[in-house]
């Protein structure tokens, strides 16, 4: 059996600003010619604001009710705008050469999250051609159809090495999502691996441990052939 190109680390439960910490030197490494890593980690609950976020405009109660909540709201460098992490998400940093890839780096970051889901026992999952993400069916809601999101993304590059990576809901709490817009779309609803089993009447328990097998053995096989030369510009800074 071949070595994989890149280790997984798994960070347990870590404050957001702690795991971002350890982010950041896992890419000072990777960028210097280190080896790639996967960081597994869940999240106490926050807030994050990527580059589009507009100030927290889709953030739709006060940051008082927030800080009352113990929710915290942080600006981040990755793209797009604001999404949540808490308990029971399981959060994916690949720190993995890219260079300017970043549109098939969103793709394969795609495919590994619907393969772990069919892992799961949740076949249909499929991309948005508009957005990036991993959805499951629409589903009509008091006569409007709304999207059914699973998993969000978003990735920064610096010095040709990816920051930040996707966010699967598995037995999150969905009605902290209700604290925002996710991801400024108002024709989207959030679902999590525990709620597709419910609405399928499947006879299945979300775990988290099961979700991080499945994700790490999709990232195994989608990322096989990846590149993973690090650019020559990058890689001198």
């Amino acid at each position: 059996m071949r070595e994989a190109a890149f280790d997984t680390v798994d960070l347990g439960r870590l404050g957001y600003r702690e795991a971002w910490d350890v982010q950041h030197g896992v890419h000072a490494q990777v960028a210097a010619g280190g080896r790639p890593q996967l960081l597994l980690v869940e999240h106490p609950p926050v807030l994050t604001l990527g580059r589009k976020a507009r100030e927290g405009g889709n953030i739709v109660v006060t940051r008082e009710y927030l800080a009352a909540q113990g929710i915290e709201v942080l600006e981040i460098e990755r793209g797009g705008d604001v999404t949540y992490h808490g308990p029971g998400q399981l959060v994916a940093y690949a720190v993995f050469p890219l260079g300017r890839r970043v549109a098939d780096f969103l793709r394969l970051l795609e495919g590994a999250t619907i393969t772990a889901l069919n892992d799961l026992g949740l076949p249909g999952a499929r991309p948005n051609p508009g957005y990036a993400g991993v959805y499951m069916e629409p589903r009509e809601v008091n006569g409007r159809v709304y999207e059914q999101k699973i998993a969000s993304f978003g990735v920064a590059v610096q010095r040709g090495v990816a920051l930040h990576g996707l966010a699967l809901n598995v037995t999150t709490n969905l009605g902290h999502f209700d604290l925002i817009v996710p991801c400024g779309l108002t024709d989207t609803h959030m679902t999590s691996v525990a709620h597709e089993y419910e609405r399928r009447g499947l006879d299945r328990v979300a775990d988290m441990d099961a979700a991080r097998a499945a994700l790490t053995r999709a990232f195994h096989t989608t990322f096989e052939t990846y590149d993973w030369t690090l650019p020559t510009a990058a890689a001198g800074g």
